[in-house]
């Protein structure tokens, strides 16, 4: 084999590899943002905006879905909360990448270092695109707010003024 083969058989097998590995990422990413099948813990329900935020993040810190401790307090004062590690929560079929509620006054949430939301507010932020996340909570009947945190990748499905 002359030394022109070497190097295009060697090019040509880079290619191969780089092609498979891009291909693995959008597989890969299309399992992160695709419904989950039936077998996951549902709150759908909770997210028909007729809760409080208090009482939303009671029912999910009693069924043990999230952790105690909120893992991020904003300045604005909501508390987001992470999944329990292996507890499979979704909503409208997507994975649940974390919980946030803030109620004034309620010493449930703990208080950011800025101006407090006025209006009690609660949800979730989902792993998936905001179109296919709106369109199966509009499905389901809930009037939630939908609103794009990362684009194709994380949104934040919430409820405000109870």
């Amino acid at each position: 084999m002359r030394m022109c083969d070497v190097s295009y058989h060697f090019r040509v097998g880079k290619m191969k590899n780089s092609v498979f590995r891009t291909l693995g990422v959008f597989v890969w990413l299309a399992g992160m943002i695709s419904p989950v099948p039936g077998h996951a813990h549902a709150i759908d329900p909770q997210l028909d905006c007729k809760s409080s935020a208090h009482g939303f993040i009671t029912s999910l810190l009693d069924d043990q879905s999230i952790d105690p401790t909120p893992m991020r307090i904003e300045a604005n004062s909501v508390n987001a909360f992470r999944p329990v590690h292996g507890g499979d929560l979704t909503a409208f079929g997507f994975h649940v990448y974390a919980v946030f509620g803030y109620a004034q006054g309620d010493p449930m949430f703990k208080q950011g270092s800025g101006d407090p939301i006025a209006a009690p507010t609660y949800g979730v932020v989902v792993t998936g695109a905001a179109e296919s996340v709106e369109a199966l909570a509009r499905q389901s009947g809930s009037d939630a707010g939908i609103r794009e945190v990362v684009p194709f990748l994380l949104t934040a499905v919430f409820c405000n003024g109870h």
